[in-house]
């Protein structure tokens, strides 16, 4: 490496080190958090998205199973909505709009008091097309997609909360 490189890298990593940059999910703060999220107790989730959402929370929150004895409990409610957004001369729509919402809530076992909370926002598209058949497969794959994205903002909302008030 010459030698411009390393003074550049250096610098580089001086800087992040000194701006008080943390990896999430590093070795120090990251296990922590991942063991805090491990003790969470995740509700039941009404519905078939829910279902969904509910089974992706728990692989990436407590991916060796159900809490022995959790500390946490996760509430979260799911609402979905579909929206035309292309529409066709005939009124038909070509392309649609799924719009996902999670509101989630974590408290303390034994208390009412929320700890923190919050809401998950997505928002994919699809085409609509003459098949109904394929348009139905279509935006059930979006919303596995987006259920799935849902949870991940979740666990990294949730990850954020742990490791910020261990500072």
């Amino acid at each position: 490496m010459s030698w411009s490189k390393a003074i550049v890298l250096s610098l580089s990593l001086s800087l992040v080190s000194g701006c008080g940059f943390r990896p999430l999910h590093g070795t120090q703060l990251g296990a922590t958090a991942t063991a805090e999220l491990a003790a969470i107790e995740i509700k039941p989730i009404a519905d078939r998205l829910g279902q969904q959402l509910h089974n992706n929370l728990i692989d990436m929150l407590t991916p060796r199973g159900h809490p022995q004895e959790p500390r946490y409990i996760l509430t979260v409610s799911v609402t979905s909505s579909v929206q035309g957004l292309a529409v066709r001369k005939s009124a038909l729509a070509t392309r649609a709009n799924v719009r996902l919402a999670a509101t989630f809530s974590l408290r303390r076992k034994g208390t009412a008091e929320p700890l923190m909370g919050g809401t998950s926002l997505i928002v994919s598209s699809y085409n609509v097309i003459d098949s109904d058949f394929a348009s139905l497969k279509a935006e059930e794959g979006v919303k596995k997609r987006g259920v799935e994205q849902l949870a991940d903002d979740i666990r990294t909302k949730l990850a954020v909360y742990f490791s910020q008030r261990r500072t």
